[in-house]
């Protein structure tokens, strides 16, 4: 059998490997090559010996092409190394891999998924012991052993073997989520959620989980298609109008409901099918699960999440932890039991008794619990939240890097304005980006961990407000 060198060109020229906010990600063909998986994998399997010697490791993949060829690469690596291998059945969600390795006990798992990216793009997660994303100093490590296979340019020593059998991940995660619902009042309840799978991994699980409870439900996009129907499967406002349609048209209670590729992220659609934005998602489930006495400690957030969460939260006296963007820094949160729940700007939602890292699929469910319990009126709930905390109306949008927007936030970086949008900046924080604390507010513009793009994420009292900071963002980046 030939070696994986022997199937491949040299990965000497080719740019580093890096890691960023959410795994190691690059187009098909170009930064994402079958030699620098190799050499990834490779370098991931001798971190995992380093750690944790015949270490149990989870290996999944989503539904992109070329899934399987990469799970044979690492189970491969892996058990070249003495670990003992679990392969998931199948394109498999990434929240059932995170489950999985917490509570089975795992030292590590590998997921090839490039989550809400275009279509052309592939990906690679990596996860500890504790289901959540690596910190720093792990990835900075597999960075290094990468680097050190290249230099040493020996073929890795390990050859293509049989896969392992096939392991069923799903049944034991739903089995385990349903013990987090109030599956009875929603099989009572009467109501119907339009659920869009934007063609991604969570097809057949957030669906199954939903009527497993009891609930009816309409899918969209449910057809594994690996080119996500021509568009990225990331569950923002123009990507769901289908869905904002579909909730419109459907008499009696309904929410609409979203994941993206891979399922670790999230989307709500209220019953006059708006979408709600992120902030005002995780607020409703603070709100929730705080109500409902499963919420007993505090809740870690990004910088960028809007203060809706922190308002709700403090009303139910917890305590809120503001975090560096990536949702890594917020299961470390987690992981300490600083924080019981974390919730981030992107759709990334994680209860820390469930889980370490953001589960699409969970706060999925949840929000249907909270439907039923509303018989169907989420945005009057969130309309509530406004008027009892005050309004937080949050907004994103991006621009590619490679128009000048990259060397204008370089210059932003050296000379922050004064005013954006008329308003006064308070404080500049050059941490994560370029954060600009405002009296009503926040602007905020970095360059993205997963994407040749540089972020604008916005905060005002009102959707006019937010639509012209947004739009003062942008204008900063292309001066």
């Amino acid at each position: 059998m030939a070696t994986l060198r022997e199937q491949s060109p040299e990965i000497g020229s080719d740019a580093p490997i890096v890691f960023g906010t959410s795994g190691w990600r690059g187009i098909s063909g170009v930064d994402f090559t079958p030699a620098r998986v190799a050499a990834a994998v490779h370098a991931v399997a001798r971190w995992v010996a380093e750690g944790s010697p015949g270490a149990e490791v989870v290996v999944a993949h989503d539904t992109r092409p070329e899934g399987e060829r990469y799970v044979r690469l690492a189970c491969s690596a892996l058990c070249a190394e003495g670990a003992r291998v679990v392969r998931a059945q199948g394109p498999t969600a990434t929240p059932v891999v995170t489950r999985a390795i917490f509570a089975r006990g795992a030292s590590a798992g590998l997921v090839f998924s490039a989550s809400h990216n275009p279509p052309e793009y592939r990906g690679m997660k990596v996860f500890g012991p504790s289901g959540g994303a690596l910190d720093r100093s792990a990835t900075d490590r597999i960075e290094a052993l990468v680097a050190d296979g290249a230099r040493r340019e020996a073929a890795p020593p390990f050859r293509l073997g049989e896969l392992p059998g096939a392991t069923d991940l799903v049944s034991p995660y739903l089995r385990d989520l349903r013990e987090q619902l109030d599956t009875a009042r929603m099989r009572r309840s009467g109501i119907e959620v339009v659920y869009d799978a934007m063609h991604g991994a969570g097809s057949g699980v957030v669906d199954r989980a939903l009527r497993e409870c009891g609930v009816d439900v309409e899918i969209l996009r449910g057809a594994s298609d690996p080119r996500f129907g021509g568009g990225a499967p990331d569950p923002t406002p123009p990507r769901l109008r289908e869905l904002s349609r579909r909730v419109r048209d459907t008499s009696g209670p309904v929410v609409g409901l979203a994941t993206d590729g891979d399922a670790d992220r999230f989307a709500v659609v209220a019953e006059d099918g708006s979408v709600l934005s992120e902030t005002e998602a995780v607020a409703l489930l603070v709100d929730h699960l705080a109500r409902s006495g499963r919420l007993e400690g505090g809740v870690a957030i990004s910088w960028v999440t809007g203060s809706l969460v922190e308002r709700v939260a403090a009303s139910h006296g917890l305590g809120v932890t503001r975090c560096s963007i990536g949702f890594r820094h917020l299961s470390r949160q987690l992981e300490s039991g600083a924080a019981a729940a974390a919730g981030e700007e992107s759709g990334g939602f994680a209860l820390g008794r469930f889980g370490r890292d953001k589960d699409g699929i969970l706060a999925s469910c949840l929000i249907a619990e909270l439907a039923a319990e509303l018989a169907g009126q989420i945005g009057e709930r969130v309309a509530l939240l406004h008027r009892r905390h005050g309004r937080s109306c949050c907004g994103r949008t991006a621009l590619g890097a490679e128009g000048g927007a990259a060397a204008a936030l370089e210059r932003l970086l050296r000379a922050p304005p004064d005013r954006v949008d008329s308003a006064i900046v308070r404080n500049a924080s050059r941490q994560d980006g370029l954060y600009l604390a405002l009296d009503d507010g926040f602007l905020m513009l970095r360059a993205s961990g997963t994407e040749p793009l540089v972020r604008v994420y916005a905060e005002a009292p009102g959707p006019r407000r937010l639509a012209r900071r947004l739009a003062a963002g942008e204008s900063l980046l292309t001066r």
